[in-house]
């Protein structure tokens, strides 16, 4: 199992990104709109130079009194755990896991191809259980 299979499965390629001139006030608005929890910090979409979530808006923007001018590069997270499709999903589970962290930015040659949660990871692995329970269940009952 590899992250490229999980990256199939999602359906979904498009990888939500924000530019680090956003303010938080953009940040929110964009958040809201689409329903994630995160979004990658890219100034072309392609390129990453961090991510920002929900935790880090929680845990740093109490440190400024007015969001309105807020710059998404001065909360986002830098120090990015990233995968690469070649990996294995046991790794990405480890990732989050080991780092607590819930989204991984996928990148091939640096380029962005895909942003994993962990709600994907758990959706993936629900999915190959099932799959597994019924390939089971069809031996036992000898279809």
């Amino acid at each position: 199992m590899r992250i490229s299979d999980v990256l199939s499965s999602k359906g979904s390629g498009e990888i939500y990104t924000v530019r680090p001139d956003a303010t938080v006030s953009e940040l929110l608005d964009k958040l809201a709109e689409l329903n994630v929890g995160a979004l990658i910090v890219s100034d072309d979409g392609q390129q990453l130079i961090g991510i920002v979530s929900e935790r880090d808006v929680v845990r740093k923007v109490r440190d400024f009194g007015n969001t309105d001018n807020t710059r998404v590069d001065s909360i986002m997270t830098t120090d990015v755990r990233v995968c690469g499709p070649a990996d294995s999903f046991e790794s990405l589970m480890e990732t989050m896991t080991d780092h607590r962290v819930r989204h991984v930015p996928v990148l091939e040659g640096g380029v962005l191809v895909g942003v994993l949660s962990i709600g994907d990871a758990v959706k993936y692995r629900m999915d190959q259980l099932e799959f597994e329970r019924d390939q089971l269940n069809n031996y036992v009952a000898g279809g």
